[in-house]
């Protein structure tokens, strides 16, 4: 088994740190500014594609839709 990259967690104590409270805090808005179930970039359905350069080229235009559409809608 390969490791790649180390993780450190932060220490689990009693008194409460205001630096993890604003870390928190920040986690959790990032959170909520993620797409819902109800935002989908790429329309249902069955796509055939020759390559997978027309693949790509397929879902990097839905996905410049869809941020076109989300910019519009935050107007």
């Amino acid at each position: 088994m390969r490791t790649v990259g180390h993780r450190q967690g932060h220490p689990i104590s009693f008194s409460a740190s205001a630096v993890l409270l604003a870390e928190g805090a920040r986690l959790n808005d990032e959170i909520h500014r993620l797409p819902t179930g109800n935002a989908t970039f790429i329309p249902k359905g069955i796509f055939r594609f020759k390559t997978n350069e027309d693949a790509n080229r397929h879902q990097v235009d839905c996905l410049v839709e869809a941020m076109t559409q989300a910019a519009l809608a935050r107007r």
